[in-house]
């Protein structure tokens, strides 16, 4: 496969200067890449060189992530995520598209395809959870911690320090050889940035109104039926692959494949294996 160019654009939209990426053809099947914690558009740039030759691959950060600008008092919850990106998709005029879905990217998707059923032409889902099925204790525990209580504010920061993002590249990964170890600096780089620890954890926070909105999104699935491809890395050590698996309660037509041995950036260290199934699914539903 030819590497395609990748062009880097901001564009203000609801009063936030958005940073993506974007390659492909302007007439090509789109597809929303949605990146997770902590990381940022930057995560798909070697998919978006494999496959943006053939497809219009376009990658924005979130606010609080990457090189997205957000205003002095920006709300950070899971739906002014989805109200940013969902003004962005308004102002790209994007009116068709398969979501790519990883982790937080989930939750920020499917707000988008419950809002508006009729764009969405397929899902691909990489590690990003949609049931209670999948959530490991580790992460249970995670979400059940509330500001109020003490000490639970310090435990959530931990997660944001260096220690914290290298165990979340390295866990359940059987290789580390696979692993750039430049994927987690710059992750990190973008944590210490002033104000983003504040941002990343009000986000931590607000993680519990994603669980509450499990039964709509799986009513969604039930309904409109997308075609689906399910990718998971089982080494996971928050969303383990019960969750990539319950997908197929709601979409039995679904592709599933696990990858034993990987972790939870599955798409980081197995970008070989995944690319090829992605570019076929994309063939298949355009």
């Amino acid at each position: 496969m030819n590497a395609s160019r990748i062009r880097h654009h901001h564009i203000d939209v609801a009063g936030v200067r958005v940073f993506y990426r974007e390659t492909g053809p302007a007439d090509a099947p789109v597809l929303l890449l949605l990146h997770g914690f902590p990381t940022g558009s930057h995560q798909f740039r070697r998919l978006m060189d494999t496959l943006g030759h053939r497809y219009r691959l376009i990658a924005p950060d979130y606010p609080g992530f990457g090189h997205t600008e957000a205003p002095d008092g920006f709300t950070y919850t899971f739906d002014r995520l989805a109200d940013t990106v969902e003004a962005f998709t308004d102002a790209l005029g994007l009116d068709r598209f398969a979501l790519y879905l990883f982790d937080f990217g989930a939750p920020v998707g499917f707000r988008l395809a419950t809002r508006r059923p009729e764009r969405i032409t397929g899902l691909i889902v990489q590690n990003g959870n949609a049931y209670e099925d999948g959530l490991s204790d580790g992460a249970r525990e995670f979400i059940a911690r509330r500001r109020e209580v003490p000490g639970d504010e310090a435990a959530v920061r931990t997660l944001f320090t260096l220690d914290g993002t290298r165990f979340q590249y390295e866990a359940g990964l059987a290789d580390p050889t696979r692993l750039d170890p430049a994927a987690p600096a710059l992750d990190q780089y973008f944590l210490d940035l002033p104000g983003r620890a504040d941002a990343q954890t009000d986000l931590a926070f607000d993680y519990r109104s994603n669980l509450q909105l499990y039964p709509t999104w799986q009513s969604w699935l039930r309904t409109h039926r997308p075609p689906a491809l399910i990718l998971w890395g089982a080494g996971d050590p928050f969303f383990t692959p019960a969750g990539a698996k319950a997908y197929l309660r709601d979409l039995p037509d679904a592709e599933l494949h696990l990858f034993d041995d990987a972790g939870h950036f599955a798409l980081e260290t197995h970008l070989p294996e995944i690319a090829p199934l992605i570019d076929a699914f994309l063939d298949r539903i355009r």
